[in-house]
């Protein structure tokens, strides 16, 4: 490779942004040199966060911001986002969009390295209008390489195609990903996309002060069963159930109901789980009706662990 570096006749700088063009067909760990080397070319105004929205198609940033007090709000245009290295995806299998869709924006990793605090230990949170949080842990990111989506099929999100379940607009901002494959499977709980449409805000936090809020407590909290829920609790109920300040809230039902249900009446928590439609018909929540015994099982023991009595606000 150094050979024929030295020997073409096209200059370095030319030779890595024909890579990045080309980008879409090779490996991860190419795609991720050459945008590095695209990034390190572009000047700091691109980066420069402002104090107040400037337009309704800002992305709010907050948390861990490089170079500021934690936590800070502060506001990136769309402009800006464009003026970063795009990257480019054919998506085939979104569950957002009906059929296959070319998407491309910024690499989370990207935005991970030039604006969090802490780049090593810091993770991305997506904030939806709608309360729903997307947690995106350095592993995930080294996985699947999510996108923060500014153009579906070259077009601005005034033009997006709607949200193929409830037809909803998805803009401002979406995450997406190249063809996802589970890195991981923990009896019936699968890996799951991180996909969330309606971004309005990214948080750069520290990825262990987030998932620590949540880790089992007792004398149980090591239980290999209660462990195995931890970790499925951490990728799936923690994006719409929050803990204090912590996760998602969109369902309304914080941890500790989740623990008094749990705790109280296991019967209700496993049919809540696998079918929430079935125990309350206005329920938003998608089920989940592959979740065998076992899995059951692992949830049920992790969010006992939060509840020594199955005492409550609300009751089944």
């Amino acid at each position: 490779m150094l050979r024929l570096v030295r020997q073409c006749s096209i200059p370095l700088l030319a030779l890595t942004v024909i890579l990045v063009a080309t980008a879409p067909s090779l490996p991860s760990f190419i795609r991720r040199a050459t945008a590095q080397s695209q990034s390190s070319r572009v000047s700091s105004p691109h980066l420069a966060l402002h104090d107040e929205r400037t337009s309704p198609s800002d992305l709010e940033l907050g948390g861990d911001l490089a170079g500021m007090p934690r936590p800070s709000t502060r506001y990136i245009t769309r402009d800006q986002l464009l003026s970063l290295p795009q990257v480019s995806h054919a998506v085939t299998n979104d569950a957002n969009f009906t059929g296959p869709v070319q998407i491309s924006g910024v690499s989370l990793e990207e935005l991970i390295r030039d604006l969090a605090g802490r780049p090593a230990s810091d993770l991305a949170v997506a904030i939806c209008d709608d309360g729903y949080h997307a947690h995106y842990p350095q592993a995930y990111v080294n996985a699947h390489d999510p996108l923060l989506v500014l153009k579906v099929d070259g077009q601005p999100p005034s033009r997006w195609p709607k949200a193929a379940e409830g037809g909803h607009d998805m803009g401002p901002f979406l995450i997406s990903q190249p063809t996802f494959t589970p890195s991981f499977k923990i009896f019936a709980h699968a890996d799951e996309p991180q996909i969330p449409w309606g971004v309005v805000r990214i948080e750069f936090r520290d990825e262990k002060t987030v998932f620590t809020a949540i880790a089992p407590r007792g004398r149980d909290a090591n239980d290999k069963l209660v462990q195995a829920g931890f970790r499925i609790a951490q990728q799936n109920c923690f994006r719409c159930h929050n803990l204090d300040k912590e996760g998602g809230t969109k369902a309304g039902h914080p941890w500790i109901v989740l623990a008094a249900w749990a705790t109280g009446s296991p019967e209700y928590f496993a049919a809540y789980v696998r079918n929430p439609q079935s125990k309350n018909p206005q329920a938003q929540m998608p089920g989940n009706p592959g979740y065998d015994d076992q899995t059951i099982a692992a949830l049920t023991a992790y969010f006992q662990t939060f509840s020594a009595s199955p005492q409550s606000g609300e009751k089944p």
